[in-house]
């Protein structure tokens, strides 16, 4: 892996596995210490895959400084702003600086439109997108007071350029965090700050696990030809969790230094009819 990030520092959420752990560890790997937060305890009851434990956030944590860099690691619910900025403070002052923000925690529950609850409505968008907005204000001031300007990344979706079957909620959230993204760009640019929003289709996280599947199948049964909507044009359907990170590692680089208010799609082209 190249230097690309060394001597800079990433706050990334929801970094106990699947595509949080990939940003994390591919970060690292080019050079950047690490502030991890993530909630690795029970999500909302309507949550059909496992949550993250403590076990998973150890093993982030260890991967991370296999690397040779520095982490510091926080339990911390996103939807709980005072614990994030607590978090960060104290990232800071052990890791120096901030440099990258990459909102990545988010949740997901397969329901058909007369299934949602409001607990299961509220649950999405208080995660999805609260918990969003709470990860770029708790760090953009550090980036700020650093005068060096920064890369700020918000994890959407596919399902925030176009939609997602049978996940009102979930698409509602998605195209929030990607007018966050727009907005906040916005804003922060005269601080030489960039904020975009990368857009994943199908990866193979463990957000895929438990019943998921199981749960987009009985939704996909009451208006089968919607399954048709998601399809990508490259053949292979699903992407890594290091696919992803490698996206947000060229975002967070000076590489990328004059894109800004960008939807950056990681979808295989299923966005895109």
């Amino acid at each position: 892996m190249t230097g690309r990030h060394s001597d800079k520092v990433a706050f990334i959420t929801g970094a106990a596995r699947g595509q949080g752990r990939a940003h994390a560890v591919r970060l690292a790997r080019e050079g950047a210490d690490i502030i991890a937060v993530d909630l690795a305890g029970p999500l909302p009851e309507a949550v059909p895959y496992d949550s993250a434990t403590p076990q998973d956030f150890e093993e982030t944590v260890r991967l991370v400084e296999a690397t040779g860099r520095r982490i510091v690691a926080a339990t911390v619910d996103t939807r709980d702003l005072d614990g994030l900025r607590t978090a960060v403070d104290e990232g800071v002052a052990t890791l120096g600086r901030l440099d990258i923000i990459v909102a990545n925690a988010g949740i997901c529950i397969p329901q058909r439109w007369n299934e949602i609850t409001p607990e299961s409505f509220r649950d999405v968008i208080d995660v999805n997108v609260t918990g969003t907005w709470n990860t770029a204000i708790a760090g953009a001031d550090h980036i700020i007071d650093g005068g060096r300007g920064g890369s700020i990344i918000l994890i959407s979706s596919a399902a925030g350029i176009k939609m997602q079957p049978f996940m009102v909620h979930y698409t509602a959230s998605k195209h929030a965090v990607t007018g966050m993204a727009r907005a906040l760009a916005a804003e922060l640019g005269k601080h030489r700050i960039r904020v975009n929003s990368v857009h994943p289709g199908a990866v193979l996280t463990p957000m895929g696990s438990g019943d998921m599947v199981a749960a987009l199948g009985r939704s996909l049964e009451s208006n089968p030809q919607l399954g048709h909507m998601t399809t990508p044009f490259l053949p292979d359907w699903v992407a890594q969790p290091e696919d992803v990170a490698a996206t947000v590692s060229w975002l967070a680089d000076d590489d990328s230094r004059y894109i800004t208010a960008a939807q950056i799609a990681v979808d295989l082209g299923s966005t895109q009819y």
